[in-house]
């Protein structure tokens, strides 16, 4: 049940942010940079009393960025430019398209030029000391954020016909994950909060000039499409669900109301990983609509921030959230990732890690273990 969970990525060490920084720094030298301070976070997380491991991302520029490097077609020199929320923006924090620390403009078609993780893979197989989780990005991510009208067109007549074309790009990279006896697939999708939160709504309608809806059933059906025929035996396969995560950040805000009864009772996947650490994200009665074969992880504790929530107030929420999901199909986690994109949230790493010990601590109050 890996009643302890956490999103995936964790805080890059300053080392590894010169090392990206420096031109000079070679591809066998940022290797072996990564490779060192993967197997320090496996180490930490083991210690942390974690049960599944991943290498944080470290290789990453954010965690779409696997994509970005694995295709052709896009014009990297473009920018979709969102309006953040939080302290970073406060203080003229970065700008971006989601926290993923990669952009670019699709202006070709798509021709897919190398696996997504498989660099990453064969590190962690050979290295983590218990269950592997492997994240990938959504392909509904990408529309919102690649897609610029005027410029697009050229290669993709509509929005759709650029989703569906990233489609088989993630679906054969999870298919690949699940064969090489990856033990926890986790789909990162915070596109869904576009259909959350009234001003993202009117974007969709307004700006990109679709039915807010019908799009909410298209990325639907492209998640359903991207885990179709995925061998389940001994796989997890899950969806993180988040509001926007860059630099301790956000984009959007509301409850899972008007998107839960399709979300939970249609989305072909095992496990939903929710933010739930601040009341952005609402109530727990949307739980309500979660079917019985499905598992819940609350994230109750913030990547965001650094204060350190008390385990009794955690303890209380997931007895809270138990009126709504049976408590043996609950688990707890932070609401999303620590580093989203390379630059990390505003903690420490010390901040960081007695976050998860707290996360293990509170699940072994809750279920012994």
């Amino acid at each position: 049940m890996f009643r302890a969970d956490h999103v995936g990525s964790l805080l890059r060490p300053q080392e590894l942010l010169d090392a990206r920084a420096n031109p000079s720094t070679t591809r066998e030298q940022l290797t072996a940079i990564e490779d060192r301070h993967i197997l320090r976070v496996l180490e930490r997380q083991k210690a942390a009393g974690l049960e599944i491991f991943t290498d944080g991302e470290l290789r990453r520029a954010g965690f779409m960025s696997d994509f970005y490097e694995s295709v052709e077609g896009l014009d990297r020199g473009g920018e979709i430019a969102r309006a953040w929320t939080g302290a970073a923006a406060a203080i003229g924090g970065t700008s971006g398209v989601g926290g993923g620390g990669a952009s670019g403009v699709a202006v070709a078609k798509l021709r897919q030029t190398r696996r997504l993780a498989k660099h990453e893979v064969d590190f962690l197989k050979k290295h983590a000391p218990g269950a592997v989780k492997m994240t990938l990005p959504t392909a509904n991510q990408f529309p919102a954020i690649a897609y610029k009208k005027g410029i697009s067109e050229r290669a993709y007549p509509t929005y759709s016909d650029f989703l569906w074309d990233i489609v088989p790009i993630i679906r054969d990279e999870i298919r690949a994950l699940a064969k090489e006896g990856i033990d926890y697939i986790q789909i990162d999708a915070p596109r869904y909060s576009y259909y959350i939160d009234p001003k993202w709504r009117r974007h969709v309608q307004d700006e990109m000039g679709i039915n807010p809806e019908q799009a909410l059933d298209e990325a639907i059906k492209a998640d359903n499409a991207s885990v179709e025929g995925v061998k389940r035996d001994g796989v997890v396969l899950a969806m993180h669900l988040c509001r926007g995560n860059n630099r301790s950040q956000w984009y959007a805000e509301g409850g899972y109301d008007p998107i839960a009864e399709k979300l939970f009772t249609q989305l072909n996947v095992d496990r939903f990983l929710l933010e739930y650490e601040s009341e952005r994200a609402g109530t727990f009665e949307p739980l309500r609509f979660v079917p019985k074969t499905k598992t819940v992880v609350l994230g109750l504790v913030s990547s965001k921030v650094p204060d350190l929530e008390p385990v009794d107030v955690l303890v209380r929420r997931i007895e809270e959230a138990s009126k709504f999901v049976p408590l043996d199909r609950l688990a707890v986690s932070p609401q999303c990732g620590f580093a989203s994109a390379m630059e990390g949230n505003l903690l420490t790493d010390d901040d960081q890690w007695r976050k998860l010990e707290r996360v293990v601590e509170t699940a072994r109050r809750v279920w012994g273990r």
